[in-house]
């Protein structure tokens, strides 16, 4: 089978799991990938080990090939140089060349030579600060997670640079990718603070409840936000009065009375199992999860059905580890991996030719991109799309328009256009035009196949149902543009037995099995945010449908992405998930140390402030034992330091707890030990980092007023972000625009289409909704 990026030469160079994993997708998708080792990349030591030997690297590296020789010689041969090396190396590149520099912090901005982490440049990012217990540190799991995400945004720039055509330099910066995980209570805190609290593991508001309940045999991962859904719960577990009891209508009515709740819940959860419990969730359309632990992940029939675990050919014997998520249903990425053999010199080839890109273009324009999606995984997917300068058309109904405009459904939520003033909207929402069409009526299903017709591409996460029922799925759609590359973003897959589940970004974490190797050992298993799967699936979204779209540009040929979203959340246990396999267990759960740097762990400051800290070697160790004031034990190893943990970590915290934790975090990073502030998702918009990156840009929008929103985590190499050309549009907002510019329609057309509410700029309160406009009704989507 042909792979989507054959032909394509990439050179990668320098250190890191965000470096790895962008070529790693390059490579598993079909792209010649020759990787020039480094010998001081701490990867080489990356937890799982075996014999020495870091199994997570051999992972990252599988289907590469190690080289020898500069950049500088090379670079002329390869369509794409990654870039991960230390400093930022400056030399003259051929114009032709993507260069992709990919740092924790990006190549400017006061932060830029910050000694680094995953763990440090997630808390900074504002990843951690709600996650754990009420008192005491937050919880900050380890692994290669914040890593994963930098790798695939780095990925996108490349791959979108590669459909754009011309040579340009550009940054992903780790941390902000990162950034990406707390936009959602950045945002919502403005108006709501409580979502910004550190409420107790498996407490996040405003959901109510979300945890990991203990069964008869096994977990249950529970997500509950709609009062239908609370009713459903409740009949469930035989709790119907509790269910109808007016004071418990909505999460934060809930979320108060949370230990008496979890106790009536407990009891009656521990009469089944978690599988029988999931079972009857789904057929009551509950957004609800088993959580496995690893060696249960790893046999699941839905995800072995999928290839969702790549095996890897390894000296030291093989083993398995997540497959790149993007499920491509003619070019899959490659289920099967080789680890790579010794460097050896990079064959001659011919030396490639082309120009720069224009300076100041933007790689996606040109692409039109019709946005079907909802929530917060579609919306990111496409935002990151218009960020690179594709034409986005976003399509609502005034029937049922986007949630996250609210769904608030009394009378003056519609009168006062409420569902104009939600940051959470602007934020996933910039860069797009907007418009308006009832797809239940036939009338506006046809005008959306007169859209796609001119399309590049299609994006949606309905319900598996829905489109079939409106006559719009991917085989009618192919018909109105037979190269069309859709997405579809279903929880667990489009086949198979759990293709109608429900799911919120918790209930993807809950699956993915995260939560059972996070938290104290001690505590139940610990779900990390309040909606991971969301941004996470979003990412992973736009990196599948580019994988497409180059294979389209290549090959004429388009295709249906089957993007299963809880499989883009392996990538972020995949350490756990290959010690299960490789080493047959995963494992203790370790809270906030770290299987290799001693110590490490969130510690106390003054002003109720924490400070992530690392000690990634011994000669970390030697200079921060010196400035604790403690040189007699600069000369403890790793062994020795782990052997003295506790001591050491009491030493740290009485240090910082005369400190603010920034200027802690100062004092350490000019020594060069890895720290970084555990940043409240609010704190990031005044970030001095970000602030001088130009993160934070100004937006004017009706109804919002002047506002803040997030840039993209990548741009052009030293330069500005990319910029919000436009805020996010109001609803229906470019009716008139798209459908007479684009499909010809006439005033007269178009005002039929708003008398009829085919089309319009008002949202229509339920009990306003015409009866034919609701036999598979728009918005079915569970946000996942």
């Amino acid at each position: 089978m042909a792979k989507a990026l054959q032909g394509i030469r990439v050179l990668e160079a320098g250190q890191g799991a965000a470096l790895a994993y962008a070529g790693k997708l390059f490579a598993d998708f079909g792209a010649e990938v020759w990787k020039l080792p480094d010998a001081a990349d701490p990867l080489h030591q990356a937890w799982p080990l075996r014999d020495g030997t870091s199994l997570t690297e051999a992972w990252l590296n599988a289907n590469k090939r190690l080289g020898t020789g500069s950049v500088a010689g090379h670079a002329p041969a390869f369509h794409v140089l990654l870039d991960g090396r230390p400093g930022g190396v400056e030399e003259a590149l051929p114009p032709h060349l993507i260069h992709l520099r990919i740092g924790w912090f990006g190549a400017t901005g006061p932060h830029a030579g910050f000694a680094a982490t995953d763990v440090t440049a997630r808390a900074l990012a504002g990843v951690f600060a709600c996650t754990g217990p009420k008192e005491g540190p937050p919880q900050m799991l380890g692994g290669v997670a914040g890593e994963a995400l930098g790798g695939i945004c780095a990925f996108i720039a490349a791959a979108a640079s590669l459909w754009g055509g011309g040579g340009r330099a550009m940054e992903a910066s780790v941390h902000e990718a990162n950034v990406a995980i707390a936009e959602y209570q950045a945002a919502q805190a403005v108006t709501n603070p409580e979502v910004e609290q550190r409420l107790g593991i498996n407490r996040f508001a405003p959901t109510c409840p979300l945890g990991v309940y203990p069964c008869k045999q096994g977990w249950l991962g529970v997500t509950v936000v709609t009062p239908a859904q609370w009713r459903a719960f409740c009949d469930m577990v035989g709790l119907e009065e509790l269910g109808r009891d007016p004071r418990l209508v909505i999460g934060l009515e809930r979320l108060p009375q949370a230990d008496r709740l979890d106790a009536l819940f407990g009891e009656r959860l521990k009469a089944r199992t978690a599988e029988e419990w999931f079972a009857e969730a789904l057929a009551r359309r509950l957004p609800f999860a088993v959580v496995p632990e690893m060696a249960t992940l790893l046999r699941t029939p839905t995800h072995r059905a999928r290839a969702a675990f790549q095996r890897i050919t390894h000296p030291g014997g093989n083993f398995e580890g997540p497959t790149p998520p993007q499920r491509l249903t003619r070019t899959p990425p490659r289920a099967t991996g080789i680890a790579p053999g010794p460097a050896q010199p990079i064959p001659a080839a011919p030396t490639l030719s082309g120009a720069a890109a224009a300076p100041g273009s933007l790689p996606l324009a040109g692409m039109r991109v019709v946005d079907l999606s909802m929530g917060w995984a579609g919306p990111l997917c496409t935002r990151t799309l218009g960020d690179l300068g594709a034409e986005v058309i976003k399509v609502e109904a005034i029937q049922y328009p986007d949630w996250w405009r609210g769904v608030d459904p009394r009378p003056a939520f519609f009168s006062e256009k409420r569902y104009e003033k939600d940051v959470r909207f602007a934020f996933q929402n910039r860069n797009k035009r907007g418009i308006t069409l009832d797809l239940s009526r036939p009338e506006g299903a046809a005008l959306l196949k007169r859209l796609v017709a001119t399309a590049d591409a299609v994006v949606e996460n309905y319900a598996r149902e829905v489109l079939p029922k409106l006559g719009l799925d991917y085989p009618v759609l192919r018909a109105a543009r037979p190269d069309l590359v859709m997405l579809s973003m279903p929880a667990f897959g489009g086949e198979g037995p759990w293709r109608d589940a429900r799911a919120y970004g918790s209930t993807l974490e809950h699956a993915s099995g995260l939560p059972t190797v996070s938290g104290p050992a001690d505590a139940p298993p610990m779900t990390n945010q309040l909606a991971y799967g969301d941004p996470v699936g979003g990412l992973n979204a736009a990196a599948a449908l580019l994988v497409a779209l180059l294979h389209r540009k290549a090959t004429r040929e388009g295709q249906h992405v089957d993007l299963a979203q809880v499989e883009c959340m392996f990538p972020l246990v995949a350490p756990w998930i290959i010690a299960q396999s490789a080493l047959g267990s995963p494992g203790p759960r370790l809270g906030n140390r770290h299987p290799q740097h001693v110590p490490h762990g969130a510690f106390p400051c003054a002003a109720d402030g924490w400070l992530a800290v690392a000690v990634t070697d011994d000669a970390a160790w030697a200079r921060l034992a010196a400035l604790l004031g403690r040189p007699d034990l600069a000369a403890l190893d790793a062994a020795a330091r782990r052997g003295r943990e506790d001591e050491l970590e009491a030493l740290i915290a009485a240090w910082t707890r005369g400190r603010e934790a920034d200027a802690a975090m100062a004092a350490l990073q000019a020594i060069g030990v890895a720290a970084g502030t555990v940043r409240w998702p609010t704190d990031l918009r005044e970030d001095p980092h970000l602030r001088a990156r130009g993160f934070w840009q100004a937006a004017e929008r009706p109804f919002l007023g002047a506002h803040e929103l997030p840039s993209a985590p990548i741009r052009p190499l030293g330069g500005g972000p990319l910029p919000v050309r436009r805020p996010a549009p109001t609803l229906g907002q470019e009716n008139e625009a798209v459908l007479g510019a684009i499909l010809g329609l006439g005033p007269e057309e178009i005002r039929r289409l708003e008398a009829e509410g085919i089309i319009g700029a008002a949202a229509i309160p339920a009990e306003a909704r015409k009866p034919r406009s609701q036999p598979a009704r728009q918005g079915e989507r569970e946000p996942a």
